[in-house]
């Protein structure tokens, strides 16, 4: 059976060490009060929930699945997942970052991303359920009216409720502007909304006594394409004006999908027939206010399989630490044992150091994105909150791609550690891979993340939000330059700074003489972008560590730290050559291919 204990010395060092999120807090009025005590022990709480109440029922929720009967289209979710869902709203958990204004605890963003990133380690599938509202919340609390934000928030803040976001339809993906689900103007305001979606995640369950979906739809004068979507609120059971659930809303599960994983959570065909709902934001502005929830679950998707890198890292150590096969090619090293603990084998402390560095890289991003979020929100600088914006607008699909990425390299070869037991479902190894693929296709495939930074957020604005992470770079290559015990992590970095523009200025001026060069380089093209971004925080936090050591410092954390960046550098960092050379090769060798697929 598999084991998961929560990282919060990681989490701590990250936070207070690294990014010193006291003091970032001391600049926002309304988080100037939040120190570090006050983290650590909501997080410390944090976890013991999610080792103790949801890691325990993620192989068996994975065994069981969900249930749907057909006769009242009603979705029965694994044994226990109810009941934690209970005490993961008595425990107030669900209302960790929301505004008190709904009852909310108003606690930062950051705090909120390490407690899911241990959730998402113990349990992705149940972690999905509240996880969504969260989103849902978001886009109301941006874009809702007051009406709505009085019926809504308050439920979706406590977990009383839960939300979902209902984009997808079976002749569409990504490209929502082919979606056809219809919108009819009611003389009272509301709009009668039909159509079918797919692949809705925690779409139809029993936790909760509302689910509030959030639909795209089109209204019968709206724009083709993209231009003419607009977005609606629409209750699993409709919401009378005192708060209180009124009747039944014709919008119900009408089958789910038989996923490779994540068995837990309800990926529901949902149909929407003649179903009354109210429209968010603006007519035919409805991806706008989508965007704010699709943002949000990026973000969320890179942090499940960062929480799955952590948990399966943990239990390929420690099954490493207590297999024995064959002896060290140095000599024994278990002399009171017919055969050596694999640990001491190369290669299995690589596929182990690549899914170590894979987390405590992911952790330092996401969270610097976390308190991006914060400041943009909250910081009372204008300037400030733009930058903050533009730098986490950046980051989103390199969080959501390259994190993904890195999860299913990371769990594949953690699984690979346990040799035949990996693929047995009892050890666990096999579900966390199974799990972790899916966070690669959905919320936008990683091809899609890699078009949008190349395309949108790099070319689009000719290299500006690069430019001000280059600038972060720049700023510590200059402090850190002179310092020899920084070379090795500093000298790597600073070269790709270099490159970085280079290659950028040259993959540019070729898509702009044919668009199919962007594409061609574009998941490349974040990879490198995805290293560099690494490279910045594991330099940092070799800095830290460095200090720390030089100070006296005796925790051997510190020196696992200088160890896991060392490994960094010198055997994952290098992809980038090749990742350049490939994206270089441009689009001829991919689309002057008609004979072979004649």
């Amino acid at each position: 059976m598999p084991a998961y204990t929560p990282p919060l010395r990681d989490m701590q060092f990250v936070l207070h060490e690294v990014l010193k999120v006291s003091d970032e807090f001391k600049a926002l009025p309304k988080h100037a009060d939040i120190d570090a005590d006050t983290i650590n022990a909501v997080l410390e709480e944090g976890g013991k929930f999610a080792a103790e109440v949801t890691f325990p029922l993620n192989i068996s929720g994975d065994t069981e699945g969900c249930v749907l009967d057909k006769s009242t289209h009603e979705v029965k979710t694994p044994t226990g997942f109810k009941a934690a869902y209970e005490k993961f709203v008595e425990g107030g958990w669900a209302a960790l970052s929301c505004d008190p204004e709904y009852g909310g605890q108003g606690l930062p963003f950051v705090v909120n991303q390490c407690f899911y990133e241990m959730m998402n380690s113990a349990n992705q599938a149940w972690t999905m359920y509240p996880g969504l509202s969260h989103g849902a919340y978001e886009a109301l609390h941006a874009h809702g009216t007051d009406e709505q934000k009085r019926l809504y928030l308050p439920k979706l803040t406590s977990g009383e409720w839960t939300g979902t976001m209902c984009l997808t339809e079976p002749h569409c993906g990504t490209d929502l502007g082919l979606l056809r689900t219809k919108a009819e103007p009611q003389a009272d305001g509301t709009y009668k909304i039909t159509g079918n979606k797919i692949f809705i995640s925690a779409g139809e369950h029993d936790m909760a006594s509302n689910i509030v979906h959030l639909v795209l739809a089109r209204l019968p004068d709206a724009p083709a394409g993209s231009k003419g979507i607009s977005l609606f609120v629409v209750p699993k059971f409709k919401v009378n004006a005192d708060g209180s659930v009124g009747e039944r809303n014709p919008i119900y599960c009408g089958g789910l999908e038989h996923k490779m994983g994540i068995h837990g959570n309800a990926t529901a065909q949902i149909v929407i027939d003649g179903a009354v709902g109210t429209m968010v934001g603006q007519p035919n502005k409805g991806l706008a206010a989508m965007f704010v929830m699709m943002n949000a679950a990026r973000l969320g998707v890179g942090n499940q399989s960062l929480g799955l890198t952590e948990v399966a890292y943990q239990n390929a150590l420690a099954y490493a630490k207590d297999r024995i096969q064959m002896r060290s090619l140095t000599g024994t090293k278990a002399k009171d044992k017919p055969a050596d603990p694999i640990i001491v084998h190369p290669d299995v402390r690589k596929m182990l150091l690549t899914a170590r560095a894979y987390a405590e890289g992911g952790r330092a991003m996401a969270c610097f994105c976390a308190v991006l979020l914060d400041k943009e929100l909250n910081h009372p600088d204008e300037k400030v909150r733009k930058d903050s914006a533009e730098l986490v607008a950046l980051l989103t699909p390199i969080v959501k791609a390259f994190i993904t990425d890195n999860a299913w390299t990371a769990t594949t070869a953690c699984q690979q550690v346990f040799g035949g037991h990996g693929y047995i479902k009892e050890w666990g190894m096999e579900q966390y891979v199974r799990d972790a693929r899916i966070n690669m296709i959905y919320e936008g495939t990683n091809t899609i993340q890699s078009l949008d930074l190349l395309g949108r957020k790099i070319l689009g604005n000719n290299g500006a939000s690069l430019k001000k992470f280059g600038k972060l770079v720049a700023q510590l290559v200059e402090a850190e330059g002179v310092n020899e015990k920084m070379a090795e992590f500093i000298n790597p970095l600073a070269y790709l700074g270099d490159q970085m523009t280079k290659f950028t200025t040259e993959i540019g001026f070729k898509g702009f003489q044919n668009p199919d060069e962007v594409g061609a380089a574009a998941v490349d093209y974040l990879r490198v972008a995805g290293h560099l971004v690494f490279a910045y925080f594991f330099a940092r936090m070799a800095s830290v560590a460095l200090k720390e050591i030089a100070a006296g410092n005796t925790d051997p954390f510190y020196q696992a730290k200088l160890q896991t960046a060392r490994f960094y550098f010198a055997k994952l960092f290098p992809e980038t050559a090749s990742l350049m050379r490939t994206a270089r090769a441009g689009s001829k060798v991919l689309m002057d291919t008609e004979a072979v697929f004649a």
